[in-house]
């Protein structure tokens, strides 16, 4: 399924967006879950992080910073698994899951938006 290396050895990825489209090809060998689970199972995992992140540290309040500590979160984990040869080295990884820490943050941003509307209306009526 576009992939020449054996079983047993280590495999990593550095061509962008490689991983991404072999899922896409073999969608119908592998089936939609596995695609499903693959793509957006990377960019779920990292929505927390993005989410939490700007409530815990007034620095990443700036959606950049959040970017980039999911970028950084991400490449660690990555790195990790290239030392210890668990899992695999992909960069199509590092993409999904920023983009997940992006998601995530705008996530914190639509809820704080609501918060303060509710909070508005609240004390409106109570006045």
């Amino acid at each position: 399924m576009g992939r020449t290396y054996s079983e047993r050895a280590y495999h990593y990825n550095l061509i962008p967006f490689h991983e991404i489209m072999r899922f896409v090809k073999y969608r119908h060998v592998l089936g939609w879950q596995a695609v499903v689970l693959n793509i957006w199972g990377n960019i779920i995992a990292f929505m927390p992080f993005g989410s939490f992140l700007p409530i815990y540290s007034k620095r990443c309040r700036n959606v950049w910073m959040t970017v980039l500590y999911s970028f950084e979160l991400s490449l660690l984990v990555e790195l990790l698994q290239l030392v210890f040869k668990v899992g695999s080295f992909d960069v199509d990884d590092l993409f999904l899951n920023t983009i997940g820490g992006l998601l995530g943050y705008l996530v914190y941003k639509g809820l704080l938006y609501l918060w303060k509307r509710y909070e508005k209306a609240r004390h409106i009526v109570n006045k």
